[in-house]
């Protein structure tokens, strides 16, 4: 029998963090436990209002389970039983840390993950003014990656501002929905000038279309166009790539086979996060092996993190200890 107990969590952030769709101080996340005799396996998930989600409606989804899971709910009857989001985010890795706990082996051993190794993973620039953006770029010029919030008009100056700043840095962007067809078309030359590899979901979701008559010289990443395997068949010829984040597909296990989908159609893999502490971050590291850009640094942006937080080192994440997850 499987015990469940569900809590919401708030996590300030060092400063604040501001998208083209709004700002932030704190990192709401809800965290699940489960608990099977001696064992217990844990998972974080963030709500996200962009989907219709809140820390409420997430934790009254997982809240009506109890009685499934005490039946005998698992992991694999989960996938069917809710929809891809945060709530069965955190059910699943919560299965997957509880499953590994169990087995007395590490989870991306139970997932077929020979080894791990330390991934390469972005550091985010949040949105600001050139000025501001150029000075994040100079306190953080030693990081490999630097990953850029943009908005729209004066973009070209943030990213002229953040690669004077940061000269050395792999740079990619991301604009969140923020652009329209004609901005994407102006930016781009410029953009591809300043060295910037990749651009993340630079039209809203539902009007990309377009994006398959454009010129796409940089890479064009979907994010809030790609949630799990059934997104995919409109993503083929719009984009190059995929942003697979475990709040949208839904966790783990939907994580674990849209990566093996996507690379079949041809789409190369980025693995990204929502804004929380390193308990979210570990079970996308077994996703993040070796694909073409990894952005995992949601603990580095709070003013704290869990104990037995990931490793970061040099830009690099390093694999998570039995204590945090898995």
């Amino acid at each position: 029998m499987v015990s469940l107990d569900v809590k919401r969590e708030s996590w300030p952030i060092r400063g604040s963090f501001r998208i083209s769709r709004g700002s932030k101080i704190r990192a709401e996340v809800v965290t699940v436990e489960l608990r099977s005799g001696e064992h217990r396996g844990r998972g974080e998930c963030v709500p996200y209002a962009r989907y219709g989600e809140s820390c409420d409606s997430v934790m009254e989804q997982i809240g009506g389970l109890q009685g499934d899971l005490t039946n005998g709910l698992g992991r694999v009857e989960l996938q069917k039983v809710l929809p891809p989001g945060a709530a069965r985010n955190a059910l699943d890795c919560a299965f997957w840390d509880l499953e590994a706990k169990q087995a007395g082996r590490r989870a991306w051993i139970l997932a077929g993950i020979a080894e791990m190794a330390p991934q390469v993973t972005a550091y985010t620039l949040s949105l600001d003014s050139p000025e501001k953006m150029q000075q994040a770029a100079l306190a953080n010029a030693r990081r490999p990656l630097l990953k850029l919030k943009l908005s729209g008009e004066g973009d070209l100056e943030r990213v002229a501002a953040v690669r004077s700043g940061a000269p050395d840095a792999r740079l990619i962007v991301d604009a969140n929905e923020g652009w329209t067809a004609d901005l994407y078309q102006a930016f781009v030359p410029e953009l591809q000038r300043l060295g910037v590899e990749m651009i993340e979901q630079p039209l809203p979701a539902g009007a990309d279309g377009v994006l398959a008559q454009m010129a796409r010289p940089v890479p064009v990443c979907a994010d809030e166009s790609c949630h799990d395997r059934a997104s995919l068949a409109t993503l083929v010829g719009r984009y190059d790539m995929v942003n697979i984040k475990l709040d949208k597909s839904g966790g783990l296990t939907e994580a674990l086979a849209l990566r093996q989908a996507a690379e079949a159609v041809g789409l190369r893999i980025m693995v990204g996060c929502m804004l929380a502490t390193s308990l979210a971050m570990a079970p996308a590291l077994l996703v993040a092996q070796g694909v073409a850009v990894v952005d995992l640094d949601g603990p580095l942006l709070l003013e704290r993190d869990r104990p037995n937080g990931l490793r970061f080192d040099r830009g690099m994440i390093h694999s998570p200890e039995p204590a945090l997850w898995g």
